[in-house]
């Protein structure tokens, strides 16, 4: 009985190896902000108008489901941060970020690519929000 037990459980073993998980793909925007040309030109309380109404974009577009995280890089270099989008489009993704403050400035400027990445991917809201 015993090498009963130990072949049905090599045989189950073997044919869970073969099998592969099922995992769903989808298309996101991934965003790149790069140095723009006028970065660190201007008094800083027209830098703090900027940085608060690009954060303020940033809210807008998460909370119309379209950002799910957006955030910079801290090692200080030309590439200063990044979104990813829940869109298939970077015409619209591009279209949505027009308006942004700091790219309109040229203080950033964005570069946008379509993605194939492991479908779900989501933003843990602010405490406050839960």
């Amino acid at each position: 009985m015993g090498k009963l037990l130990i072949a049905a459980a090599f045989v189950w073993l073997l044919a869970a190896a073969d099998t592969k998980p099922d995992y769903e793909m989808t298309t996101y925007v991934v965003g790149f902000f790069h140095r723009g040309p006028n970065a660190g030109k201007g008094d800083p309380a027209e830098a703090e108008r900027l940085q608060e109404g690009h954060l303020a974009n940033f809210g807008k577009l998460v909370a119309a489901g379209k950002l799910i995280v957006a955030g910079p890089f801290s090692d200080n270099t030309e590439l200063r941060g990044m979104l990813i989008f829940k869109l298939n489009s970077v015409d619209e993704a591009r279209a949505l970020m027009e308006a942004d403050p700091m790219l309109k400035a040229g203080r950033l400027t964005l570069k946008l690519h379509p993605w194939f990445a492991g479908a779900g991917l989501r933003v843990n809201g602010p405490k406050g929000a839960r």
